[in-house]
């Protein structure tokens, strides 16, 4: 089977946007399509990574109303829709639809509009993915993820200092990326005084609630070879499902989407843990990149915590996490974000990062929907 490459990749603004989700996404596919220098009457699949159009803008037939903004008729139109994975299930999808020979040209535009609605709104939104028993007594993710960080802590002995960390770091790497919501910096006194959300998690352990859009551009590396000067290669692609009730899992504190997702890409990529250069993981809240650190392999379970404290993940670190900011600093616009992810890897990988840089030749990215309902892997590397 032919791999398939991405030839082309582009980033909106994150942020607060006037801009609504068709404008978005529009503004993300030229963007795409004018980097890998292609036509959008050469688009034969067009897919739309979103979570809730519908819900936050009153939205629907989007992907069909972009192909007419694009110029991109008659290209064959979908929506994936996997909750706060649906970018990293939309990769999955453009990368079925190459693989499978059924298209040679295949757009992916994730984003989201969110700002326009109050905090309220936009978290039952989003909590509206969690099982009907636990919505129905006001369980939010954040509240899972207060609870999970402190089962985390108190298993493994991790002090609370060490999640600050986490966002520290991570506001440090989106200084560096100009489409970042949040370029700025944090000290770990601003963080630990920040007022608390979900014990033992405060404000700055969370990411904002974000506008934008990001596009990727696939096809099979034959044609990659042909119509494109640099290109990286999506060596392995996975994904999984973990229990939609939280409480039923043996133990919250481990991410089986993750584990067995992550498990898939890497078999199917004939690479491990140890090859990984760079990541970028799905910061949602700071324990979530604990959490997934721990299950796609770079470190046992518990020692996560270790790896941050010990600047190991930093930019300069041994292994390299969330250079972009992550969703932490970079933003997290729902339907974006997965794609977000393999945009920065893509720009790594190709040295194409600018102050981000980091020498890289495969990089890790896994996309988390919910509490790790649904989780998405995948791994880039160059040709």
């Amino acid at each position: 089977m032919d791999r398939v490459a991405i030839i082309g990749a582009s980033m909106t603004q994150f942020g607060e946007r006037d801009a609504w989700l068709r404008e978005l996404l529009a503004q993300a596919g030229r963007e795409c399509l004018a980097d890998a220098n292609i036509d959008p009457d050469d688009v034969e699949h067009l897919y739309v990574s979103n979570m809730a159009s519908g819900e936050f803008e009153g939205q629907t037939g989007v992907p069909n109303a972009l192909a007419h903004d694009l110029g991109a008729l008659p290209a064959y139109t979908q929506r994936v829709d996997q909750t706060s994975a649906s970018g990293g299930a939309g990769i999955y999808a453009a990368w079925q639809s190459i693989a499978s020979g059924a298209s040679e040209m295949t757009l992916l535009v994730g984003g989201e509009k969110m700002t326009h609605r109050t905090t309220a709104e936009s978290t039952d939104v989003i909590a509206s993915l969690t099982h009907p028993v636990e919505y129905k007594h006001g369980v939010t993710l954040p509240s899972f993820a207060g609870l999970t960080a402190r089962r985390y802590l108190h298993e493994y002995d991790a002090p609370r200092e060490s999640l600050a960390k986490v966002a520290v770091k991570n506001h440090e790497n989106g200084l560096d990326n100009p489409h970042a919501q949040f370029r700025k910096k944090v000290d770990l006194e601003t963080v630990m005084e920040s007022p608390i959300v979900a014990d033992p998690l405060r404000l700055y352990d969370f990411c904002p609630i974000t506008d934008g859009s990001a596009a990727l551009l696939f096809c099979p590396e034959s044609v990659a070879e042909e119509v494109a000067t640099d290109y990286t290669v999506v060596s392995g692609i996975g994904g999984a499902t973990d229990t939609h009730v939280v409480h039923e899992r043996d133990d919250p504190t481990v991410m089986g989407g993750a584990v067995e997702s992550s498990e898939q890409a890497y078999e199917m990529a004939d690479r491990s843990p140890e090859d990984v250069d760079v990541a970028e993981l799905h910061d949602m809240f700071t324990i979530l990149e604990f959490l997934q650190s721990e299950a796609v392999g770079f470190f046992e379970q518990g020692e996560g915590w270790k790896a941050v404290e010990e600047g190991v993940t930093d930019r300069d670190g041994e292994l390299p996490i969330n250079t972009s900011g992550g969703l932490k600093s970079k933003g997290h616009p729902l339907g974006a974000s997965g794609v977000a992810q393999a945009y920065e890897l893509h720009q790594q990988l190709l040295g194409d990062a600018g102050d981000r840089q980091v020498e890289a030749d495969v990089g890790l990215a896994c996309n988390v929907g919910g509490f790790g309902n649904c989780v998405t892997t995948t791994i880039l590397e160059e040709p």
